[in-house]
């Protein structure tokens, strides 16, 4: 991948069919997302336009008009005191693991954030979960937290760890 070039650019609305897409098996198929029904191209689209008119970050990594990776922020809480706090998360395309993508796309966002003047990036990760563990740390992020036995998917109770980066 590193002969290729990465963009990593806002996304649109036309991209909501390759982020559901993305988004999809992490759903079905993984305890990284709690949720258990993939949202539709609609209402992924609806998503992308929440967040970006609520004025945060919603990016999307292309290589050679493929999207192969998306991360964006949203907020961190609704109270007013929490205008400088934001959730963050990415996925990256399971075609296209262990090629930058991730990096790529928190490089972008977290520079961004912190040029529109956020204070502190937070990421819920469900456990065990290495690779995005991995990422968050390799960023700086460091563990606030866990919510022991917080989300009931597949059957089985599972934990939701808490890291924070102060930008």
């Amino acid at each position: 991948m590193t002969d290729r070039l990465i963009l990593v650019r806002a996304a649109t609305l036309a991209d909501a069919p390759a982020i559901q897409a993305i988004y999809a098996p992490f759903v079905t198929d993984t305890i990284i997302s709690f949720e258990e029904v993939p949202p539709t191209i609609d209402e992924m689209a609806a998503r992308i336009k929440a967040i970006q008119k609520q004025g945060h970050l919603y990016l999307v990594a292309e290589c050679e008009n493929t999207i192969l990776g998306y991360a964006y922020a949203g907020a961190h809480r609704t109270r007013s005191a929490y205008r400088a706090s934001v959730d963050v998360s990415a996925y990256v395309a399971p075609a296209a693991p262990r090629q930058g993508i991730g990096r790529r796309l928190y490089e972008q966002l977290l520079s961004e954030l912190t040029a529109n003047g956020m204070h502190a990036a937070f990421a819920g990760i469900t456990l065990p979960n290495t690779a995005s563990v991995g990422l968050h740390e390799a960023f700086g992020f460091t563990h606030v937290g866990t919510y022991r036995e917080v989300g009931r998917k597949f059957g089985k109770w599972h934990d939701v760890g808490w890291w924070q980066l102060l930008l």
